[in-house]
């Protein structure tokens, strides 16, 4: 029987866990869960879970839901310190990182100094502090394991003894990327976007943050990032695909003309109950894949001048120090003032390209650098949007 602190538990990839859980109720039990405002949604899962322990984002989030839950002998609690407690309990067994954003660094950087089988659904953690972060996962001797579905595919198609191990036999590592919803669209068709479009993702079910990342190309930029800091490469041994069918998740060249691939339904589920169980299998209850009913599958180049997130990415990697810290926050503030139809989609990637190349770009020694680099960057970014300065 596995504990599960679920940091993040009412989003698209806390609800696939719970249903995890709930399906191998021999295997897992939800010990921790956090959530942000949503105190009905908490609620619920308070409710059927029974959680010996919840966070939420504010006093006033944990009042309610404690007032909604007052008959439970759950304990409510609230903020920073909570959150990073929860993932460092001593009941809990793994964490599944899934607070969206740069919000999720610290709770989960506090579960892997615990000790604890860290599942890592939270990319910016990585993009943002990627050296510290590996340092610390090598330093309490931690199973990392990859929850999005491109890298649990590496992972997956990797020699079994570590995400790292016989790297001199891979050739280059495969990102797959769906195109979003704008694979085909002009640049002048992309003006006009609206959130409402750019949310309604073509084949996976997922929050307002990674839909607009995913439609602008900044999620794979991300996930670029994040492969090379967990299979040990550079983006230069890394090879971004548009696969529009969402059916091969990754893959791996080797030297000797092999390429392993793995392939699956567009659902989250199988990679999350891959980490919870691994290296064992348990059911999901996903539809198997039926290639004869798919048929036909498709492969392209992303196209970097209608979508040059992708290329930023790398560029920011090899930039180095807070280059990637600068790029997350501002895409950050840059997706919030879309969502708020403050800025344009296209202005996306040229408010994030203005304050990359404009920033002070420093070395990272410490955590406290990565913090100063984020808060630098989302004043930057929020003062360019405030005087409609950048173009």
């Amino acid at each position: 029987m596995q504990g599960i602190c679920l940091l993040g538990a009412t989003g698209s990839i806390g609800q696939s866990t719970l249903d995890i859980i709930a399906q191998h109720p021999d295997k897992f039990v939800l010990i921790n869960a956090s959530a942000n405002e949503s105190v009905d949604k908490m609620a619920a899962i308070c409710r059927r879970f029974k959680p010996q322990r919840v966070v939420m984002g504010s006093k006033k989030a944990r009042d309610e839901l404690a007032q909604q839950c007052a008959d439970l002998t759950t304990s409510f609690e609230w903020g920073e310190r909570a959150l990073e407690s929860i993932a460092s309990d001593s009941a809990v067994d793994q964490v599944m990182a899934a607070i969206m954003g740069f919000a999720g660094l610290k709770p989960t950087l506090a579960g892997i100094r615990a000790g604890k089988r860290t599942l890592l659904a939270n990319k910016e953690s990585l993009v943002t502090a990627g050296k510290l972060f590996m340092d610390e996962v090598v330093r309490h001797n931690v199973t990392l394991l990859p929850i999005d579905s491109e890298h649990n595919a590496i992972y997956q198609s990797l020699p079994q003894t570590a995400s790292g191990a016989h790297k001199q036999d891979v050739s280059k590592v495969i990102l797959t990327a769906s195109g979003g919803p704008f694979r085909t669209w002009s640049m002048e068709d992309m003006l006009a976007v609206t959130p409402e479009q750019a949310c309604k993702h073509p084949n996976w079910s997922m929050g307002q943050k990674i839909s607009i990342d995913s439609a602008s190309l900044m999620n794979k930029g991300l996930e670029l990032i994040e492969a090379c800091w967990l299979f040990d490469v550079t983006p230069d041994e890394v090879d971004v695909v548009v696969h529009p069918e969402s059916i091969v998740h990754s893959m791996v060249s080797y030297r000797d003309g092999s390429v392993i691939a793995q392939m699956g339904n567009p659902d989250m589920k199988i990679p999350i109950a891959y980490g919870m169980s691994w290296p064992n299998r348990v059911e999901t209850n996903v539809a198997p894949l039926s290639l004869v009913d798919i048929a036909c599958l498709n492969f392209e180049s992303p196209d970097l001048v209608r979508f040059p997130n992708l290329r930023l990415a790398a560029d920011a990697w090899f930039m180095g120090g807070t280059a990637m810290a600068v790029l997350n926050a501002t895409n950050e503030i840059a997706v919030a003032a879309f969502l708020n139809r403050q800025i344009g989609f296209l202005d996306i990637a040229k408010l994030n390209e203005q304050v990359l190349t404009s920033a002070n770009i420093t070395a990272v020694s410490t955590l406290d650098d990565v913090f100063e680099a984020d808060t630098y960057a989302r004043r930057f970014a929020q003062d360019l949007i405030s005087r409609g300065g950048f173009s």
